[in-house]
């Protein structure tokens, strides 16, 4: 999102939500809002931070709307997550035992294209963000991701994904392991939320998540997210 705070009717129209419907959620504390001289008002990162949230339990239907809602004429024409992933941006396996080590060793899968200008920072940035709450989906599934856009620190927008051999515990909530890993890197808001809302739809295809796992190495892994996203 482009301003640091947003009315009722902008955050409407940045959500493809009815206007009632997000004053009904501000009203009983259901979406962070803030009331300022009686208007509801509503602060980018935060709306951010509960989208993020929120997307864990969206159906297709409702993930496809809120990429629609995201989409801006730069990138309208652009499959998010195949646009932004190249063959040498997927690792598999991925050597890694700890939380620690996925996303040191992500950043360096996501450096091969020199695009990754401070490694340093950005991975501070998505420690920060998992400090607040963790990436990691129930299914095994993580998305890490810088707390807020970095578009200092990165070339291009990009996405780099790992598999480790086995799982390990990222902080899902229900103590799950985690050993699908997916590095979103972008320089704007619209881009990451329409990113992670395509990868959502991504892993809830049927036959995804069991064909990665499955997948004998980077390449194979790269063509079974391509040819998932191209049933959208």
């Amino acid at each position: 999102m482009a301003y640091e705070w947003y009315s009722l009717d902008e955050l409407a129209r940045q959500l493809g939500r009815d206007r009632r419907e997000i004053e009904r959620l501000a009203s009983r504390g259901r979406i962070p809002a803030h009331k300022r001289a009686g208007d509801w008002q509503f602060h980018a990162a935060e709306i951010t931070q509960w989208l993020e949230q929120e997307m864990r339990e969206y159906s297709d239907s409702q993930l496809a709307a809120l990429e629609v809602a995201q989409a801006s004429p730069e990138v309208t024409a652009e499959i998010p997550v195949s646009s932004l992933l190249k063959p040498e941006l997927v690792q598999v396996p991925l050597e890694a035992r700890t939380k620690r080590s996925v996303l040191e060793s992500l950043i360096e899968v996501a450096g091969r294209t020199w695009q990754v200008w401070e490694p340093a920072n950005i991975l501070k940035a998505v420690q920060e963000r998992e400090k607040l709450r963790s990436t990691a989906f129930d299914n095994g599934v993580a998305i890490p991701h810088p707390r807020s856009p970095v578009p200092e620190a990165i070339g291009e927008p990009l996405v780099a994904f790992g598999r480790t051999l086995s799982g390990l515990h990222f902080g899902a909530s229900n103590n799950s392991l985690t050993d699908c890993f997916f590095l979103v890197l972008c320089q704007d808001t619209r881009t990451h939320l329409q990113v992670i809302a395509r990868l959502a739809r991504m892993v809830q295809l049927p036959d995804f998540l069991p064909e990665i796992r499955e997948a004998e190495d980077s390449q194979a892994a790269y063509e079974i997210i391509l040819d998932a996203e191209k049933q959208f």
